[in-house]
């Protein structure tokens, strides 16, 4: 949990003193290709320090585009601010991982990068086809590479220096113990859906006891309507504190003890979901008896993003 009741600029360390995580982050999985670049200097401007990034989200050359222009404007260095990004499905092999890791680094316009995620746990037919499908329409998946022969490969661009950290998305405790056993770099960071509906206790708790940071990809629900946004709990606390709805959520999510990101291209809201304070202790208490309990995206069930569309 954050030390100060405003959590704007608070951070948390990485394992191996590789660093600090910003506690708040800013999602840049933006369809509208258009509007990545001023979204993503929006959030810079507001004091948004991390970026969350993809290969799959197809828009790397516009976040670096937006991030160069804010560096080049000063009073931000390389060093202030902290860049994820994702190897995507299709690059699980081994032989792959470099290239792709490479190819992001050279669309985001960066000499490193501060942590580098597997985006999902399953590996795709590789191919420059992002959701390889079969007549049926079902995604050819690659039997023949392992995680943690991909989680080697990670290893190995940590070690080569151009990579600070390494981590692990969309996965389930099941997924991820198993990889945390075996490797020898340990994952440092994962990020999972996580929210009121969907409180990943256990995962949460065994983050917490290994020094992994557990990153809320989606402390809103994803914004799905009705959801989190709208439950009842989170209406009355939003009332009776001066705060919206959203403002809550992510409160909640930092006193917790997680770290979150957040992802809109609307400017006001860009500026209200960074101005986040703690809760009440009984306001935060309410939240954790929610019973409610929903999953909102099944990419940790098949390797298939929910919100990106299939093809784009």
């Amino acid at each position: 949990m954050a030390e100060s009741s405003d959590f704007r600029n608070a951070r948390m360390p990485l394992s191996h003193g590789v660093g600090e995580m910003p506690v708040l982050g800013f999602g840049t999985l933006i369809h509208d290709v258009t509007l990545t670049t001023s979204a993503t200097r929006d959030a810079l401007d507001v004091g948004f320090r991390h970026f969350d990034c993809a290969e799959r989200y197809r828009n790397e050359r516009e976040v670096g585009e937006a991030l160069q222009a804010g560096l080049a404007a000063g009073g931000i260095g390389r060093e202030d601010i902290f860049v994820t990004t994702k190897l995507w499905n299709t690059n699980h092999r081994p032989e792959r991982v470099e290239p792709a890791f490479e190819a992001s680094l050279d669309r985001l316009k960066l000499s490193y990068l501060d942590l580098y995620l597997i985006h999902t746990p399953f590996a795709f037919q590789p191919g420059d086809e992002f959701d390889p499908r079969d007549q049926s329409g079902n995604v050819i998946y690659d039997r023949s590479v392992t995680l943690l022969d991909t989680w080697r490969a990670m290893e190995s661009l940590v070690d080569h220096g151009k990579c600070r950290a390494i981590g692990l998305s969309d996965v389930t405790f099941e997924v991820l113990l198993p990889i945390y056993e075996s490797a020898r770099i340990k994952p440092a960071v994962i990020q999972v859906e996580a929210h009121p509906y969907l409180p990943q206790t256990e995962l949460l708790e065994f983050c917490n006891k290994k020094n992994i940071v557990f990153l809320a990809g989606a402390p809103l629900g994803h914004g799905i309507k009705p959801g989190v946004l709208e439950d009842p709990v989170i209406l009355a606390i939003a009332a009776r504190i001066g705060k919206t709805p959203a403002q809550v959520l992510l409160a909640w999510a930092v006193q917790r003890g997680t770290t979150l990101l957040v992802k809109t291209t609307n400017a006001a809201r860009v500026r209200e979901n960074f101005n986040i304070s703690a809760l009440p202790e009984d306001a935060f208490d309410e939240i954790n008896r929610i019973q409610t309990r929903q999953r909102f995206n099944e990419v940790v069930s098949t390797g298939s993003p929910g919100f990106i569309p299939q093809g784009s």
